[in-house]
Protein backbone atom coordinates (compact mmCIF):
# COMPACT_ATOMS: atom_id res chain seq x y z
CA UNK A 1 0.00 0.00 0.00
CA UNK A 2 1.54 3.58 -1.19
CA UNK A 3 3.78 1.95 -2.95
CA UNK A 4 4.88 4.26 -6.33
CA UNK A 5 6.64 1.54 -8.58
CA UNK A 6 5.62 2.14 -12.25
CA UNK A 7 3.69 -1.41 -11.80
CA UNK A 8 1.98 -0.26 -8.69
CA UNK A 9 1.06 3.52 -9.67
CA UNK A 10 -1.04 4.01 -6.06
CA UNK A 11 0.08 6.95 -4.75
CA UNK A 12 -1.04 7.38 -0.33
CA UNK A 13 0.44 10.20 1.20
CA UNK A 14 2.21 9.82 4.25
CA UNK A 15 3.22 6.34 3.21
CA UNK A 16 6.03 5.11 2.10
CA UNK A 17 7.51 3.70 -1.05
CA UNK A 18 10.92 1.96 -0.36
CA UNK A 19 11.69 3.51 2.70
CA UNK A 20 11.36 7.33 1.20
CA UNK A 21 8.21 9.14 2.47
CA UNK A 22 5.68 10.93 0.63
CA UNK A 23 3.66 13.89 1.44
CA UNK A 24 1.83 16.26 0.31
CA UNK A 25 4.50 19.08 -0.18
CA UNK A 26 7.63 17.31 0.80
CA UNK A 27 8.07 14.91 -1.79
CA UNK A 28 4.67 15.74 -3.92
CA UNK A 29 5.54 12.10 -6.43
CA UNK A 30 4.49 12.17 -9.99
CA UNK A 31 0.65 12.07 -10.19
CA UNK A 32 0.32 15.45 -11.14
CA UNK A 33 2.76 15.55 -13.90
CA UNK A 34 1.38 11.99 -15.36
CA UNK A 35 -2.35 13.47 -15.42
CA UNK A 36 -0.71 15.90 -17.86
CA UNK A 37 0.73 13.21 -19.88
CA UNK A 38 -1.68 11.41 -19.93
CA UNK A 39 -3.75 14.05 -22.15
CA UNK A 40 -2.51 16.02 -25.01
CA UNK A 41 1.39 16.60 -23.92
CA UNK A 42 3.43 19.05 -25.81
CA UNK A 43 7.10 18.05 -24.76
CA UNK A 44 8.82 20.57 -22.31
CA UNK A 45 11.00 18.80 -20.33
CA UNK A 46 13.88 19.97 -22.40
CA UNK A 47 13.68 23.19 -19.18
CA UNK A 48 14.96 19.99 -16.81
CA UNK A 49 17.98 20.36 -18.55
CA UNK A 50 18.25 23.72 -18.28
CA UNK A 51 17.95 22.92 -14.40
CA UNK A 52 20.22 20.34 -14.48
CA UNK A 53 23.27 22.22 -15.96
CA UNK A 54 22.99 24.54 -12.74
CA UNK A 55 22.55 22.17 -9.81
CA UNK A 56 24.13 22.47 -7.11
CA UNK A 57 26.38 25.27 -8.26
CA UNK A 58 26.34 28.78 -7.22
CA UNK A 59 23.98 29.48 -10.22
CA UNK A 60 21.42 26.70 -8.58
CA UNK A 61 18.93 29.58 -7.82
CA UNK A 62 16.26 30.36 -10.58
CA UNK A 63 13.11 33.24 -10.84
CA UNK A 64 11.05 32.67 -13.98
CA UNK A 65 8.47 35.16 -14.49
CA UNK A 66 5.28 35.02 -16.34
CA UNK A 67 1.98 35.55 -17.24
CA UNK A 68 -1.01 33.41 -15.82
CA UNK A 69 -2.36 31.07 -17.91
CA UNK A 70 1.52 30.39 -19.45
CA UNK A 71 2.26 26.58 -18.23
CA UNK A 72 3.92 27.74 -14.65
CA UNK A 73 2.22 24.88 -13.20
CA UNK A 74 2.65 22.79 -15.45
CA UNK A 75 6.58 23.20 -15.61
CA UNK A 76 6.51 22.81 -11.77
CA UNK A 77 4.57 19.34 -11.85
CA UNK A 78 6.74 18.41 -14.20
CA UNK A 79 10.07 19.26 -12.21
CA UNK A 80 8.70 17.54 -9.06
CA UNK A 81 8.17 14.34 -11.24
CA UNK A 82 11.25 13.97 -12.34
CA UNK A 83 13.75 14.99 -9.21
CA UNK A 84 11.70 13.69 -6.22
CA UNK A 85 13.03 10.42 -4.77
CA UNK A 86 9.72 8.76 -3.47
CA UNK A 87 8.76 7.85 -7.08
CA UNK A 88 10.40 6.02 -10.11
CA UNK A 89 9.59 8.38 -13.15
CA UNK A 90 11.81 6.51 -15.63
CA UNK A 91 8.53 6.02 -17.57
CA UNK A 92 7.17 9.24 -17.73
CA UNK A 93 10.65 10.82 -19.13
CA UNK A 94 12.14 7.82 -20.82
CA UNK A 95 10.80 8.79 -24.36
CA UNK A 96 10.67 12.35 -23.73
CA UNK A 97 13.71 15.04 -25.07
CA UNK A 98 15.12 14.77 -21.73
CA UNK A 99 16.04 11.35 -21.63
CA UNK A 100 18.75 12.52 -24.53
CA UNK A 101 20.62 14.89 -22.43
CA UNK A 102 23.88 14.71 -20.69
CA UNK A 103 23.11 14.04 -17.06
CA UNK A 104 19.22 12.61 -17.12
CA UNK A 105 20.01 9.82 -15.26
CA UNK A 106 21.82 11.58 -12.57
CA UNK A 107 19.30 13.51 -11.17
CA UNK A 108 16.38 11.56 -12.32
CA UNK A 109 14.59 10.66 -8.52
CA UNK A 110 17.37 11.82 -6.65
CA UNK A 111 16.37 15.04 -4.21
CA UNK A 112 13.72 15.63 -1.78
CA UNK A 113 11.50 17.67 -3.09
CA UNK A 114 9.84 20.39 -1.46
CA UNK A 115 6.88 21.43 -3.81
CA UNK A 116 4.58 24.84 -2.51
CA UNK A 117 1.99 26.49 -4.13
CA UNK A 118 1.88 29.76 -2.03
CA UNK A 119 -2.01 30.45 -2.95
CA UNK A 120 -3.41 27.25 -1.72
CA UNK A 121 -1.67 28.13 1.58
CA UNK A 122 -3.57 31.60 1.31
CA UNK A 123 -6.72 30.37 0.55
CA UNK A 124 -6.89 28.01 3.12
CA UNK A 125 -5.56 31.12 5.56
CA UNK A 126 -8.98 33.26 4.44
CA UNK A 127 -11.07 30.71 4.91
CA UNK A 128 -9.85 29.98 8.03
CA UNK A 129 -9.69 33.41 9.01
CA UNK A 130 -5.90 33.04 9.85
CA UNK A 131 -4.12 36.49 9.35
CA UNK A 132 -1.66 36.85 6.54
CA UNK A 133 1.14 37.72 8.56
CA UNK A 134 0.42 34.11 10.44
CA UNK A 135 1.15 32.37 6.84
CA UNK A 136 4.59 31.76 6.63
CA UNK A 137 4.56 29.71 10.11
CA UNK A 138 1.86 28.08 8.59
CA UNK A 139 3.83 26.70 6.07
CA UNK A 140 7.30 25.94 7.98
CA UNK A 141 4.71 24.05 10.42
CA UNK A 142 3.66 22.20 7.48
CA UNK A 143 6.61 20.84 6.09
CA UNK A 144 8.33 20.24 9.31
CA UNK A 145 5.55 17.80 10.25
CA UNK A 146 5.69 16.39 7.17
CA UNK A 147 9.98 16.01 7.76
CA UNK A 148 8.86 14.29 10.95
CA UNK A 149 6.88 11.87 9.39
CA UNK A 150 9.51 11.04 6.75
CA UNK A 151 12.10 10.79 9.80
CA UNK A 152 10.89 10.29 12.81
CA UNK A 153 14.12 9.73 15.17
CA UNK A 154 15.06 13.71 14.91
CA UNK A 155 15.05 15.13 18.04
CA UNK A 156 12.18 16.79 19.29
CA UNK A 157 12.15 20.79 19.38
CA UNK A 158 14.67 21.49 16.62
CA UNK A 159 13.85 24.07 13.68
CA UNK A 160 12.70 23.00 10.56
CA UNK A 161 16.09 24.08 9.23
CA UNK A 162 18.04 22.21 11.81
CA UNK A 163 15.86 18.83 10.88
CA UNK A 164 16.08 19.48 7.20
CA UNK A 165 19.98 19.92 7.50
CA UNK A 166 20.88 16.83 9.79
CA UNK A 167 18.02 14.70 7.03
CA UNK A 168 20.29 15.65 4.26
CA UNK A 169 23.56 15.05 5.79
CA UNK A 170 22.68 11.18 7.00
CA UNK A 171 20.94 10.94 3.88
CA UNK A 172 23.41 12.26 1.11
CA UNK A 173 20.10 13.68 -0.64
CA UNK A 174 19.64 17.42 -1.20
CA UNK A 175 16.71 19.17 -1.51
CA UNK A 176 15.13 20.87 -4.92
CA UNK A 177 12.67 23.95 -3.68
CA UNK A 178 9.94 24.14 -6.47
CA UNK A 179 7.84 27.17 -5.99
CA UNK A 180 4.59 27.71 -7.75
CA UNK A 181 2.98 31.85 -7.28
CA UNK A 182 5.98 32.71 -5.04
CA UNK A 183 5.04 36.46 -5.15
CA UNK A 184 1.71 35.61 -4.23
CA UNK A 185 1.66 36.33 -0.53
CA UNK A 186 3.70 39.76 -1.04
CA UNK A 187 1.03 40.88 -3.56
CA UNK A 188 -1.24 39.88 -0.98
CA UNK A 189 -0.09 41.80 1.51
CA UNK A 190 0.90 44.45 -0.57
CA UNK A 191 0.25 47.09 1.89
CA UNK A 192 0.94 45.13 4.97
CA UNK A 193 4.87 45.32 6.12
CA UNK A 194 3.86 42.56 8.77
CA UNK A 195 2.72 40.39 6.12
CA UNK A 196 5.84 41.06 3.49
CA UNK A 197 8.71 41.28 6.46
CA UNK A 198 7.41 37.66 7.76
CA UNK A 199 7.36 36.09 4.37
CA UNK A 200 10.96 37.56 3.02
CA UNK A 201 12.61 36.30 6.48
CA UNK A 202 11.56 32.87 5.84
CA UNK A 203 12.52 32.93 1.96
CA UNK A 204 15.73 34.74 3.49
CA UNK A 205 15.93 31.78 5.96
CA UNK A 206 15.98 29.21 2.92
CA UNK A 207 17.94 30.73 0.24
CA UNK A 208 20.19 33.63 1.84
CA UNK A 209 21.61 31.43 4.71
CA UNK A 210 25.23 30.36 4.26
CA UNK A 211 24.75 27.70 7.34
CA UNK A 212 21.97 26.22 5.17
CA UNK A 213 21.51 27.04 1.64
CA UNK A 214 24.81 25.67 0.17
CA UNK A 215 24.76 22.80 2.46
CA UNK A 216 20.82 21.90 1.95
CA UNK A 217 20.03 23.58 -1.39
CA UNK A 218 20.40 21.51 -4.52
CA UNK A 219 18.35 24.28 -6.21
CA UNK A 220 15.39 26.11 -6.13
CA UNK A 221 12.72 26.73 -8.99
CA UNK A 222 10.45 29.86 -8.12
CA UNK A 223 7.59 30.87 -10.12
CA UNK A 224 5.41 34.02 -10.83
CA UNK A 225 4.14 36.81 -12.36
CA UNK A 226 6.73 40.05 -11.96
CA UNK A 227 10.59 39.62 -11.18
CA UNK A 228 12.18 40.46 -7.93
CA UNK A 229 11.51 44.31 -6.69
CA UNK A 230 14.25 46.20 -7.40
CA UNK A 231 14.39 48.65 -4.53
CA UNK A 232 16.15 45.93 -2.58
CA UNK A 233 12.99 45.04 -0.22
CA UNK A 234 13.34 41.81 -1.57
CA UNK A 235 16.50 40.78 -0.96
CA UNK A 236 16.31 37.78 -0.02
CA UNK A 237 16.12 36.19 -3.19
CA UNK A 238 18.26 38.73 -4.79
CA UNK A 239 20.75 35.76 -5.19
CA UNK A 240 17.97 34.42 -7.58
CA UNK A 241 18.58 34.85 -11.82
CA UNK A 242 15.67 35.88 -13.03
CA UNK A 243 14.47 34.89 -16.57
CA UNK A 244 11.48 37.45 -17.27
CA UNK A 245 8.92 38.23 -19.71
CA UNK A 246 10.94 41.04 -20.70
CA UNK A 247 14.22 39.02 -21.02
CA UNK A 248 13.93 34.84 -20.87
CA UNK A 249 17.24 34.39 -21.97
CA UNK A 250 17.60 30.60 -22.52
CA UNK A 251 14.26 30.10 -21.05
CA UNK A 252 12.73 31.73 -24.29
CA UNK A 253 11.36 28.12 -26.17
CA UNK A 254 9.77 27.20 -22.61
CA UNK A 255 7.64 30.52 -22.02
CA UNK A 256 4.93 29.31 -24.70
CA UNK A 257 4.51 26.98 -27.42
CA UNK A 258 6.99 27.46 -30.28
CA UNK A 259 5.63 27.57 -33.77
CA UNK A 260 6.58 24.07 -34.87
CA UNK A 261 4.59 22.57 -31.92
CA UNK A 262 1.84 24.69 -32.78
CA UNK A 263 1.91 23.22 -36.49
CA UNK A 264 1.77 20.26 -35.07
CA UNK A 265 -1.25 20.60 -32.83
CA UNK A 266 -2.96 21.89 -35.71
CA UNK A 267 -2.47 19.06 -38.13
CA UNK A 268 -2.83 16.39 -35.07
CA UNK A 269 -6.41 18.20 -34.71
CA UNK A 270 -7.01 19.11 -38.18
CA UNK A 271 -7.31 22.36 -36.70
CA UNK A 272 -5.48 26.10 -39.09
CA UNK A 273 -2.46 26.84 -38.42
CA UNK A 274 -2.83 30.38 -39.92
CA UNK A 275 -6.03 30.91 -37.59
CA UNK A 276 -3.97 30.03 -34.42
CA UNK A 277 -0.91 31.93 -35.39
CA UNK A 278 -3.65 34.78 -35.60
CA UNK A 279 -4.98 34.18 -32.71
CA UNK A 280 -2.71 33.57 -30.05
CA UNK A 281 1.13 34.13 -31.58
CA UNK A 282 2.68 37.52 -31.09
CA UNK A 283 5.24 37.13 -28.21
CA UNK A 284 8.70 36.56 -29.78
CA UNK A 285 11.87 36.03 -28.57
CA UNK A 286 15.46 36.43 -30.14
CA UNK A 287 16.70 32.57 -31.46
CA UNK A 288 13.59 31.45 -30.60
CA UNK A 289 11.20 33.48 -32.70
CA UNK A 290 7.16 33.09 -32.30
CA UNK A 291 5.85 31.87 -29.05
CA UNK A 292 1.82 30.65 -28.12
CA UNK A 293 0.00 30.79 -25.56
CA UNK A 294 0.06 27.46 -24.57
CA UNK A 295 -3.04 27.43 -22.51
CA UNK A 296 -5.05 28.85 -25.34
CA UNK A 297 -4.09 26.74 -27.75
CA UNK A 298 -4.61 23.65 -25.85
CA UNK A 299 -7.95 25.02 -25.07
CA UNK A 300 -8.88 25.74 -29.22
CA UNK A 301 -7.33 21.82 -29.36
CA UNK A 302 -10.00 20.69 -27.47
CA UNK A 303 -13.16 22.70 -28.65
CA UNK A 304 -12.27 22.41 -31.98
CA UNK A 305 -12.80 26.36 -31.88
CA UNK A 306 -10.54 29.38 -32.30
CA UNK A 307 -11.44 32.18 -29.41
CA UNK A 308 -10.65 33.84 -26.43
CA UNK A 309 -9.85 31.96 -23.43
CA UNK A 310 -7.00 33.35 -21.37
CA UNK A 311 -9.30 36.53 -20.84
CA UNK A 312 -12.46 34.41 -18.92
CA UNK A 313 -10.00 33.11 -16.59
CA UNK A 314 -8.28 34.63 -13.51
CA UNK A 315 -5.35 35.51 -15.80
CA UNK A 316 -6.66 39.15 -16.57
CA UNK A 317 -5.70 42.23 -14.47
CA UNK A 318 -8.38 44.91 -15.32
CA UNK A 319 -7.18 46.68 -18.36
CA UNK A 320 -9.15 49.77 -16.74
CA UNK A 321 -7.25 50.43 -13.70
CA UNK A 322 -4.27 50.99 -15.69
CA UNK A 323 -5.90 53.07 -18.33
CA UNK A 324 -8.40 55.25 -16.05
CA UNK A 325 -4.20 56.36 -14.34
CA UNK A 326 -3.91 58.12 -17.57
CA UNK A 327 -0.09 58.87 -16.81
CA UNK A 328 1.45 61.30 -19.15
CA UNK A 329 -1.24 60.68 -21.90
CA UNK A 330 -1.66 56.64 -21.17
CA UNK A 331 -5.10 56.89 -23.00
CA UNK A 332 -3.86 58.27 -25.74
CA UNK A 333 -0.92 55.47 -25.67
CA UNK A 334 -3.98 52.82 -25.13
CA UNK A 335 -6.01 53.94 -28.44
CA UNK A 336 -2.68 54.13 -30.65
CA UNK A 337 -2.34 50.42 -29.31
CA UNK A 338 -5.30 49.46 -29.96
CA UNK A 339 -5.49 50.61 -33.78
CA UNK A 340 -2.23 48.98 -34.19
CA UNK A 341 1.14 50.91 -33.46
CA UNK A 342 4.19 49.91 -31.60
CA UNK A 343 5.08 52.38 -28.91
CA UNK A 344 8.33 53.08 -27.70
CA UNK A 345 8.43 51.91 -23.91
CA UNK A 346 10.97 52.26 -21.23
CA UNK A 347 11.55 49.53 -19.07
CA UNK A 348 14.47 50.31 -17.19
CA UNK A 349 12.57 52.47 -14.24
CA UNK A 350 9.43 49.62 -13.33
CA UNK A 351 10.00 48.30 -9.84
CA UNK A 352 8.10 45.15 -10.27
CA UNK A 353 5.46 45.49 -8.21
CA UNK A 354 1.26 46.26 -9.28
CA UNK A 355 1.58 49.67 -7.25
CA UNK A 356 4.58 52.28 -7.69
CA UNK A 357 4.17 53.52 -10.86
CA UNK A 358 5.49 56.80 -11.86
CA UNK A 359 4.99 57.28 -15.60
CA UNK A 360 3.15 55.71 -18.53
CA UNK A 361 6.20 53.70 -19.07
CA UNK A 362 5.99 51.67 -15.61
CA UNK A 363 2.77 50.90 -16.67
CA UNK A 364 3.09 49.54 -19.71
CA UNK A 365 5.78 47.62 -18.62
CA UNK A 366 3.84 45.83 -16.49
CA UNK A 367 1.45 45.21 -19.47
CA UNK A 368 4.11 43.54 -21.08
CA UNK A 369 4.96 40.82 -17.84
CA UNK A 370 1.17 40.89 -17.54
CA UNK A 371 0.78 39.68 -21.45
CA UNK A 372 -1.42 41.80 -22.43
CA UNK A 373 1.52 43.38 -24.48
CA UNK A 374 4.79 41.83 -26.38
CA UNK A 375 7.99 43.37 -26.74
CA UNK A 376 10.66 43.72 -28.64
CA UNK A 377 13.58 44.32 -27.31
CA UNK A 378 16.26 45.07 -30.25
CA UNK A 379 13.96 48.49 -31.11
CA UNK A 380 12.37 49.00 -27.81
CA UNK A 381 9.14 48.99 -28.40
CA UNK A 382 5.83 47.33 -27.46
CA UNK A 383 2.38 46.41 -29.49
CA UNK A 384 -0.60 43.91 -28.60
CA UNK A 385 0.73 40.55 -29.70
CA UNK A 386 -2.59 39.02 -31.43
CA UNK A 387 -6.27 38.43 -31.74
CA UNK A 388 -6.74 37.14 -28.34
CA UNK A 389 -5.44 40.04 -26.27
CA UNK A 390 -6.82 42.54 -28.80
CA UNK A 391 -10.27 41.44 -27.93
CA UNK A 392 -10.00 42.41 -24.79
CA UNK A 393 -8.44 45.76 -25.40
CA UNK A 394 -11.99 46.29 -27.75
CA UNK A 395 -14.01 46.04 -24.59
CA UNK A 396 -12.39 48.86 -23.77
CA UNK A 397 -14.20 50.54 -26.28
CA UNK A 398 -17.64 49.67 -25.25
CA UNK A 399 -17.07 50.66 -21.16
CA UNK A 400 -18.87 53.11 -19.69
CA UNK A 401 -16.30 52.70 -16.59
CA UNK A 402 -13.93 55.34 -18.54
CA UNK A 403 -12.99 58.73 -17.61
CA UNK A 404 -14.56 61.41 -19.99
CA UNK A 405 -11.57 61.90 -21.93
CA UNK A 406 -11.48 58.68 -23.36
CA UNK A 407 -15.38 58.69 -23.88
CA UNK A 408 -15.39 61.81 -25.44
CA UNK A 409 -12.51 60.14 -28.34
CA UNK A 410 -14.63 57.02 -28.61
CA UNK A 411 -17.76 59.34 -28.93
CA UNK A 412 -16.12 61.03 -31.85
CA UNK A 413 -14.38 58.47 -33.33
CA UNK A 414 -17.78 56.67 -33.71
CA UNK A 415 -19.36 59.71 -35.12
CA UNK A 416 -16.20 59.75 -38.19
CA UNK A 417 -17.12 55.86 -39.16
CA UNK A 418 -20.60 57.04 -39.14
CA UNK A 419 -20.18 59.79 -41.62
CA UNK A 420 -17.71 57.52 -43.24
CA UNK A 421 -20.25 55.23 -43.98
CA UNK A 422 -22.69 57.95 -44.97
CA UNK A 423 -20.52 59.52 -47.50
CA UNK A 424 -19.96 62.98 -45.42
CA UNK A 425 -16.38 63.40 -46.42
CA UNK A 426 -16.96 67.41 -45.30
CA UNK A 427 -17.78 66.12 -41.81
CA UNK A 428 -14.86 63.13 -41.81
CA UNK A 429 -12.46 66.13 -42.74
CA UNK A 430 -13.63 68.06 -40.01
CA UNK A 431 -13.48 64.81 -37.14
CA UNK A 432 -10.28 64.23 -38.20
CA UNK A 433 -9.12 67.48 -37.82
CA UNK A 434 -10.55 68.12 -34.17
CA UNK A 435 -9.42 64.74 -33.03
CA UNK A 436 -5.89 65.69 -34.65
CA UNK A 437 -5.92 68.93 -32.95
CA UNK A 438 -7.02 67.88 -28.92
CA UNK A 439 -6.13 64.13 -29.00
CA UNK A 440 -3.30 63.25 -30.95
CA UNK A 441 -0.29 65.32 -32.09
CA UNK A 442 2.34 64.33 -33.98
CA UNK A 443 6.24 65.69 -33.08
CA UNK A 444 6.56 66.45 -36.93
CA UNK A 445 2.92 66.13 -38.90
CA UNK A 446 4.91 67.20 -42.02
CA UNK A 447 4.28 63.93 -44.73
CA UNK A 448 2.14 61.20 -45.19
CA UNK A 449 3.38 58.65 -42.51
CA UNK A 450 1.70 61.13 -40.07
CA UNK A 451 -1.27 61.50 -41.84
CA UNK A 452 -1.46 57.70 -41.38
CA UNK A 453 -1.25 57.89 -38.11
CA UNK A 454 -4.20 60.39 -37.36
CA UNK A 455 -5.84 58.48 -39.32
CA UNK A 456 -5.44 54.77 -37.45
CA UNK A 457 -6.22 57.15 -33.89
CA UNK A 458 -9.34 58.53 -35.60
CA UNK A 459 -10.87 55.28 -36.70
CA UNK A 460 -9.57 54.10 -33.42
CA UNK A 461 -13.89 52.55 -32.90
CA UNK A 462 -13.50 50.81 -36.32
CA UNK A 463 -11.46 48.11 -35.21
CA UNK A 464 -14.69 47.17 -32.71
CA UNK A 465 -16.40 45.79 -35.82
CA UNK A 466 -13.79 45.71 -38.77
CA UNK A 467 -10.47 43.98 -39.04
CA UNK A 468 -8.11 46.55 -40.18
CA UNK A 469 -5.56 45.72 -42.63
CA UNK A 470 -2.60 48.39 -43.88
CA UNK A 471 -0.66 48.29 -46.89
CA UNK A 472 -2.95 45.64 -48.31
CA UNK A 473 -1.49 43.89 -51.87
CA UNK A 474 -4.32 44.28 -54.08
CA UNK A 475 -4.98 45.32 -58.42
CA UNK A 476 -1.93 46.98 -59.28
CA UNK A 477 -0.91 48.02 -56.35
CA UNK A 478 -0.68 48.97 -52.51
CA UNK A 479 -4.25 50.12 -50.57
CA UNK A 480 -3.21 52.26 -47.84
CA UNK A 481 -5.91 51.00 -45.14
CA UNK A 482 -8.33 48.49 -45.36
CA UNK A 483 -11.76 47.69 -43.27
CA UNK A 484 -12.90 44.47 -43.36
CA UNK A 485 -16.44 44.15 -41.93
CA UNK A 486 -15.91 41.35 -39.13
CA UNK A 487 -18.05 37.74 -39.56
CA UNK A 488 -21.73 38.44 -40.04
CA UNK A 489 -21.91 41.74 -39.78
CA UNK A 490 -23.95 43.42 -42.54
CA UNK A 491 -21.37 46.78 -42.83
CA UNK A 492 -20.10 47.77 -46.13
CA UNK A 493 -15.80 47.38 -46.30
CA UNK A 494 -13.95 50.08 -46.18
CA UNK A 495 -11.03 51.15 -48.85
CA UNK A 496 -9.10 54.33 -47.37
CA UNK A 497 -6.35 56.09 -49.42
CA UNK A 498 -4.45 58.27 -47.89
CA UNK A 499 -2.05 61.79 -49.70
CA UNK A 500 -0.31 64.69 -48.51
CA UNK A 501 0.16 67.73 -50.61
CA UNK A 502 -1.92 66.48 -53.52
CA UNK A 503 -6.00 65.74 -53.34
CA UNK A 504 -8.89 63.70 -51.81
CA UNK A 505 -10.47 63.31 -55.10
CA UNK A 506 -7.04 62.01 -56.20
CA UNK A 507 -7.17 59.80 -53.73
CA UNK A 508 -10.59 58.18 -54.77
CA UNK A 509 -9.18 57.79 -58.15
CA UNK A 510 -6.15 56.02 -57.25
CA UNK A 511 -8.10 53.63 -55.77
CA UNK A 512 -10.27 52.70 -58.78
CA UNK A 513 -7.58 53.48 -61.30
CA UNK A 514 -5.38 50.60 -59.76
CA UNK A 515 -8.05 48.58 -58.73
CA UNK A 516 -7.36 47.97 -54.98
CA UNK A 517 -10.90 46.75 -55.04
CA UNK A 518 -10.16 43.57 -56.42
CA UNK A 519 -8.85 42.24 -53.37
CA UNK A 520 -12.66 41.97 -52.19
CA UNK A 521 -13.93 40.56 -54.87
CA UNK A 522 -14.94 37.79 -52.75
CA UNK A 523 -16.51 39.46 -50.26
CA UNK A 524 -19.46 40.72 -51.93
CA UNK A 525 -21.03 43.11 -50.30
CA UNK A 526 -20.29 47.34 -50.85
CA UNK A 527 -17.04 49.04 -50.60
CA UNK A 528 -16.66 52.37 -49.32
CA UNK A 529 -13.86 54.37 -50.86
CA UNK A 530 -12.51 57.16 -48.88
CA UNK A 531 -9.65 59.65 -50.18
CA UNK A 532 -8.27 61.99 -47.80
CA UNK A 533 -5.90 64.47 -47.65
CA UNK A 534 -3.87 66.79 -45.71
CA UNK A 535 -3.11 70.39 -47.36
CA UNK A 536 0.26 71.38 -45.42
CA UNK A 537 -0.28 75.43 -47.03
CA UNK A 538 -4.27 75.68 -45.52
CA UNK A 539 -3.49 73.35 -42.96
CA UNK A 540 -6.82 71.22 -43.50
CA UNK A 541 -7.77 68.16 -44.37
CA UNK A 542 -9.92 67.18 -47.11
CA UNK A 543 -11.92 64.02 -47.74
CA UNK A 544 -14.08 62.42 -50.82
CA UNK A 545 -16.04 59.55 -50.64
CA UNK A 546 -17.67 57.05 -53.28
CA UNK A 547 -19.43 53.78 -52.92
CA UNK A 548 -18.94 50.63 -55.25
Amino acid sequence: RGCRSESCGEEMPGETCGGVYMGIYLNPGNSGFQRIVNSEYVDKTGLIGLVNQVMDTVDNLICVSRPRRFGKSFAAKMLCAYYDCSCDSHGLFDDKEIAETEGYLTHLNQYYVINLDITSFISEAKRRRVSMADVPNVIVDTLHRELKNMAPGLAAGESFVEDLIRCVEETGRKVVFIIDEWDALIREGKNDREVQSAYLNLLREWFKNSSFTPRAVAAAYLTGILPIKKDGSQSAISDFIEYPMLDPGEFAEFTGFTEGEVKRLCEGCGMSFEDAKSWYDGYDFPGVGAVYNPYSVMMAMRKKKFGSYWQKTSAAESLLTYINMDFEGMQEIISRLISGEEIEVDTDSFENDFETFKSRDDVLTLLIHLGYLTWNEEDGTAHIPNEEVRAEFRKILKSRDVNSKWMDLISRSRKLLEDTLAGDGGKVARTIEEIRSTQYAPTFYNNEQALRYVVKFAYLAAVDQYLKIEELPSGKGIADVVFLPRRNSLLPALVVELKWNKSSEGAVGQIKERNYPAVLKDYGGEIVMAGINYDPKTKEHSCVIERM
